[in-house]
């Protein structure tokens, strides 16, 4: 099943990032406060997929009234190549559709030869004319990668 995610979720999701190889997780936008501060801006868009009675699969998707973004998309890896990952995308990207955004784009760690084989598979277009910028405001907001 696939449906909206809350913060009732939080502590599973939670969870389930910890179990993926080379996720990246921030102290800051990674803690409950982060994550509770992003569902309030976007509170229709991330996407869970429960199976077995359990969390098995995450989207934090949100958006800024022009393009929305995914982060943390990953599915338990007891449960992929079963379509969940796509499932969860169609979700999502149904759900910024609802609030009138056009398009959707995320950012994949170039070593991440699972995921960068998954947005191929499924039709996303990797961008090669542009550069990707970022700036840190709060050095305190560190990343910490699962071994």
């Amino acid at each position: 099943m696939i449906r909206i995610m809350t913060m009732d979720d939080y502590d599973e999701v939670y969870t389930l990032w910890k179990k993926i190889h080379g996720f990246g997780i921030r102290s800051i936008d990674d803690s409950r406060e982060g994550v509770e501060r992003f569902i309030k801006r976007n509170p229709t868009t991330s996407i869970v997929a429960e199976e077995d009675g359990k969390i098995v699969g995450s989207i934090l998707c949100g958006h800024d009234g022009r393009r929305g973004c995914f982060y943390h998309v990953c599915v338990d890896e007891a449960y992929r190549l079963r379509g969940i990952g796509k499932s969860m995308v169609v979700e999502a990207m149904e759900a910024l559709k609802r609030e009138n955004i056009n398009k959707v784009s995320l950012i994949a760690f170039t070593k991440n030869d699972v995921g960068n084989a998954f947005w191929k598979e499924i039709g996303w277009t990797k961008r090669e004319d542009l550069n990707y910028y970022d700036f840190t405001l709060n050095e305190a907001n560190i990343t910490a990668f699962n071994r």
